[in-house]
């Protein structure tokens, strides 16, 4: 299979006509291992959660020759008004988009809604210690490690560590003089 470029693919907001392939994303090998969904779970599964619209959240897919390659999430963690300010990314790439730029636009989109738009000031993720890539890529991008949660996932018959991150707003808004 040829190599993707970050140039063959569209960021645009997910529709609730994107879920069936938004599930067969999550569900596919190479995607589901680094995410807590379950292999072999049919389409449909997941449809009515990814359906639903949430004003308060933003979801987003990447698009190759028509086909989602890509999808990120920042979501509400808890109707809690002291917590309304947290959202807790979510993301999965295809196996032969990884690697290839799609997480990066995916999250500097994500982050420019939260810092911009949106008056988040904490995005929150966990991510298994072993996918090495990703926390490269969430360092890069401002977040830092909080803390480690021993046997957080079963992963391919082995219970596997995460590391929780975070990033806080890099310039929280002012009031203008």
């Amino acid at each position: 299979m040829d190599r993707a470029d970050s140039r063959d693919f569209l960021i645009r907001a997910a529709e609730p006509d994107d879920a069936p392939a938004i599930s067969a994303l999550l569900g596919r090998d190479g995607t589901f291992e680094g995410t807590l969904q379950m292999p072999d779970m049919p389409v449909v599964s997941r449809i009515e959660f990814l359906q639903r619209v949430d004003p308060h959240s933003c979801r987003l897919v990447a698009i190759s020759g028509g086909e989602v390659v890509g999808m990120a999430g920042l979501h509400t963690q808890q109707p809690s008004l002291r917590r309304s300010h947290v959202r807790g990314l979510g993301i999965a790439i295809a196996p032969e988009w990884q690697g290839r730029g799609a997480g990066r636009q995916l999250m500097n989109r994500l982050l420019d809604w939260a810092d911009q738009w949106a008056g988040v000031l904490r995005v929150e993720l966990w991510v298994h210690v072993d996918n090495e890539r990703a926390i490269a890529l969430y360092r890069s991008l401002g977040f830092l490690e909080e803390g480690r949660h021993k046997a957080y996932a079963l992963k391919n018959g082995r219970y596997v560590d995460s590391i929780s991150m975070a990033r806080l707003h890099p310039n929280p808004p002012r009031m203008e003089d």
